[in-house]
């Protein structure tokens, strides 16, 4: 009896995967390339590279700063106190520690913009990629720039043109 129900599982089994692979229909798209071509992201680019300048714009005045103070301090170290010069020595490690905390929360401010201003562009791809592929009836569309997809069926169909169609890119 288990015998007779093992292979009757067996046959439905093949005849519903037969069956559901006869309607999969594959696609594939390489979501690097489609976000490259799309125009918000060069315009999300250039304000990232913009925030990026501004940063690097104060770290450098930071540096001028520490650059400034401590020739000053090496220049004039044997004329000073003992007292005066360990409050230099402070003010220069104090100034030091406040630029290295500063890049620290520059980079993170940095990933923090760049997520920023590229999610609404990721999410507007993702949207026109499912919606070209409820159009055109796929249930399935894999991403060929992840680079985990080694093989994928021969019968699936690059959606690049009509994604880009779709968004109204070149």
């Amino acid at each position: 009896m288990k015998k007779v129900f093992l292979a009757l599982l067996m046959v439905v089994t093949i005849f519903a995967t037969d069956a559901y692979s006869q309607k999969a229909k594959f696609g594939h798209i390489n979501s690097n390339e489609l976000l490259a071509v799309m125009p918000e992201r060069a315009a999300a680019q250039t304000k990232l590279q913009n925030f990026s300048k501004e940063l690097e714009d104060q770290l450098t005045m930071m540096n001028q700063e520490l650059q400034a103070k401590y020739q000053d301090y090496t220049s004039k170290q044997d004329s000073m106190s003992a007292s005066i010069r360990q409050m230099k020595e402070e003010e220069l490690q104090s100034l030091q520690q406040r630029i290295q905390s500063f890049q620290q929360t520059a980079q993170q401010d940095l990933q923090k913009k760049e997520q920023e201003l590229l999610q609404p562009i990721i999410d507007k791809a993702k949207n026109a990629i499912k919606e070209v592929a409820k159009e055109k009836g796929y249930t399935w569309v894999f991403d060929t720039s992840i680079g985990s997809l080694i093989v994928w069926p021969e019968d699936s169909d690059n959606l690049i043109d009509a994604v880009k169609t779709k968004l109204g890119v070149k």
